[in-house]
């Protein structure tokens, strides 16, 4: 089996405890050689700073490939692009730029009256000042606004042309949802990089309801499957095996890249990577 190129998605903390969280899982998975780590950008823009300080620190410290999620949700065209100057400014040459979600509450998305309308108009607009490498979000299961499967699509490829060049999916339960994603997406004449989010499981109740947010079909022998391995006492278990064979097949599907959904917590997704064949490299030293 190839062994996959890797690259893990972490959020920015909100206290002292979860700065701490935040830098364990960075010096667990660091070792494992991921091309890239990125950081998010929570709903309504409500991480913007906490985003910034955390993708400059671990830019400055960490040694890592690190890139910033970046939206076009409550700011406007002059807020967003000083935004990405300072990500530039610091050295950070790497942005997923996302429409981004509303805030909660909300009844959907709105365009700041002097914001970008849309990912097309920022990811442009990032293209047009030479300094990143632009990548966006992709939906194997359509977007939850888009109007079918066919419209999620040519989308995602007006994102591509307007100046990304690789897309990361959404998570999903079963490989042939991205399989099939895939190959919807090559014969609409798609031709850049689609990399497989990837969810190692660490709480089933929280992304069953993570899923309804965004639209993720969940299969019911996976329900059942969870169920009674909660009972037993083995979800971390049923979670690595599940989650360490979704990947096997989508390697052998030819999926030469993965990106995990981390959560900051790294003992899954650290298990899943030993399992996959990916051997740390050297020890990851601690940066005062």
């Amino acid at each position: 089996m190839t062994t996959p190129q890797i690259s893990f998605e972490f959020f920015p903390p909100q206290s002292l405890e979860a700065s701490f969280r935040l830098w364990d899982t960075v010096q667990s998975l660091a070792p494992m050689g991921p091309r890239f780590v990125s950081v998010t950008y929570g709903a309504g823009g409500t991480t913007r700073d906490l985003t910034r300080d955390a993708v400059a620190t671990l830019h400055q410290s960490s040694g890592l490939n690190v890139a910033a999620h970046l939206t076009c949700v409550d700011a406007t065209r002059a807020e967003t692009l000083a935004i990405a100057r300072d990500f530039a400014a610091a050295g950070v040459s790497e942005i997923v730029a996302l429409r981004g979600d509303p805030p909660k509450g909300s009844d959907g998305f709105r365009a700041h009256p002097e914001g970008f309308n849309n990912a097309c108009e920022l990811i442009s607009a990032l293209a047009d000042t030479g300094d990143f490498t632009i990548r966006v979000g992709a939906y194997p299961e359509s977007h939850p606004d888009a109007r079918n499967q066919n419209a999620n699509i040519d989308w995602l490829k007006a994102k591509l042309d307007a100046g990304a060049s690789e897309a990361l999916t959404q998570f999903f339960f079963e490989p042939e949802t991205f399989l099939r994603f895939r190959d919807a997406c090559a014969a609409a004449g798609i031709t850049a990089p689609i990399t497989p989010g990837i969810l190692p499981i660490e709480n089933w109740q929280g992304v069953r309801r993570f899923a309804a947010r965004c639209g993720t079909q969940v299969p019911n022998w996976i329900n059942a499957a969870f169920a009674k391995a909660d009972r037993d006492g083995r979800s971390d278990l049923l979670a690595t095996a599940l989650c360490t064979e979704l990947c096997d097949t989508l390697i052998e599907e030819g999926v030469e890249n993965l990106h995990f959904y981390t959560l900051n917590r790294p003992e899954l997704t650290r298990d899943v990577c030993h399992a996959l064949g990916i051997v740390p490299a050297a020890r990851f030293q601690n940066v005062a």
